[in-house]
């Protein structure tokens, strides 16, 4: 590959060049030419480092002035995932009461072919009912104090009722819409950690939430003396599994059930309620226990990932989302009862990846792109329709299992051997 053979004009050939040499940095593109050029310029850079010529990444539809404004640095192309959808689900929730195709973005054959007969055997059944039982997001700095004595002083000063007000009057000062909720304190030796919770409405609210916090440190310090760390303590916990996330919530904290008939489950399902409720409290239960896992669940991380990556969520969250717990109980009418409860299920409805116009297209097929007419109530509906799906896919799996049908589903549909 020749400079010469690329499509540029003069003063594109100088700059790559100038790239090439190490003369301008690839983050430093955009200081020489438009958004579109920049992307350009570094991927034919990327090029001839590389000794290759991309066949692929060049093509795509996103607006490169939207990505490389808010979502991405040293752009040089797009990765495509194939989008499928699922459905109809039926979904009985206080915000999402409809039936709705899910839209998921894999490359894992097999999988929305699973969500797909969960929708059936779930929309069959009536519906899954849904509800939201918390909704906060949470950054969590950290503060070293001098002493034991000097923290105590500290934890106490900060449970005092009027110094809470006068953080969350500081904290919302930064954000039109965010709301502080509540500040927890935790203690490890001479270290206190901060749990600020907030009310983000439709946002995921992660930077909401750590500019607003910012601003509250400056306060505590000023106030108190306490010697801020770091804004972000690991106390919140964003995406990690962590045992706090699934006992006070981060995110929405959603629970999803349907309650399926026998014929279903044997017409559809091709198993019986005793078979699933076999499968699921040896896997999920007592399997998920032995392992020492976080999450009870068959592959909740399966459909949040998809839908995430679908719908421009932050898909480093669906470690948050992977901690879903999954039961099953048989019923006195031989019926079996799902639930999926999902500790902590951070999502949004704008920012973040949600402006981007593939993204916001699946959005649209749930009805919940953008803020809604009443702030926060997209983005509940969005959780609702996010939990119903991850109901899909558990049940279908687990009846998947009891029927014996998993390896060979997989042999067809993710191997291409039918």
């Amino acid at each position: 590959m020749f400079l010469q053979n690329y499509e540029l004009n003069e003063e594109e050939k100088i700059l790559l060049q100038k790239v090439l040499d190490g003369d301008v940095a690839l983050r430093k593109i955009d200081e020489f030419t438009d958004p579109v050029t920049s992307v350009k310029i570094r991927r034919l850079a990327i090029q001839e480092f590389a000794k290759l010529e991309f066949e692929n990444i060049q093509n795509f539809s996103l607006d490169v002035e939207v990505a490389s404004k808010k979502n991405i640095e040293n752009m040089i192309g797009a990765v495509q995932i194939p989008l499928g959808v699922a459905g109809l689900l039926k979904v009985n929730g206080e915000y999402a009461n409809s039936e709705y195709y899910i839209p998921l973005a894999t490359t894992e054959g097999a999988l929305v072919a699973s969500v797909n007969r969960g929708c059936s055997v779930i929309t069959k059944s009536g519906g899954a009912n849904v509800r939201i039982f918390e909704d906060e997001m949470t950054r969590a700095p950290v503060f070293k104090l001098e002493s034991v004595s000097r923290a105590k002083e500290f934890y106490e000063w900060v449970k005092c009722p009027e110094i809470f007000e006068q953080m969350k009057a500081v904290a919302e000062k930064t954000t039109r819409f965010g709301k502080l909720l509540s500040v927890k304190p935790f203690v490890a030796g001479t270290y206190v950690y901060l749990r600020f919770s907030y009310d983000t409405k439709d946002a995921m609210g992660m930077n909401m939430v750590t500019i607003a916090t910012d601003a509250v440190m400056h306060l505590i310090e000023d106030e108190f003396g306490a010697h801020p760390i770091t804004i972000s303590g690991n106390m919140c916990i964003d995406k990690k599994p962590a045992s706090i996330n699934t006992i006070l919530g981060r995110g929405k904290t959603v629970v999803a059930e349907v309650t399926i008939p026998k014929e279903i489950v044997k017409e559809t399902l091709k198993c019986t309620p005793e078979s699933m409720f076999e499968v699921n409290y040896s896997k999920n239960m007592l399997g998920s226990a032995r392992a020492g896992a976080l999450g009870f669940n068959a592959h909740a991380a399966n459909i949040i990932a998809a839908i995430y990556l679908a719908c421009g969520q932050d898909a480093a969250h669906v470690v948050e989302g992977s901690t879903a717990i999954t039961s099953m109980e048989l019923t006195k009418y031989e019926e079996i009862h799902c639930t999926v409860t999902l500790p902590a299920l951070p999502v949004g409805t704008v920012g973040g990846g949600t402006g981007l116009g593939t993204q916001r297209d699946c959005l649209n097929i749930l009805g919940v792109a953008g803020a809604g007419d009443v702030p926060g109530i997209n983005s509940k509906k969005f959780a609702e329709i996010v939990a119903s799906a991850v109901l899909a896919g558990e049940v279908n799996l687990i009846g998947a299992q009891a029927a014996g049908h998993l390896a060979r589903a997989h042999a067809q549909l993710g191997r291409g051997k039918f």
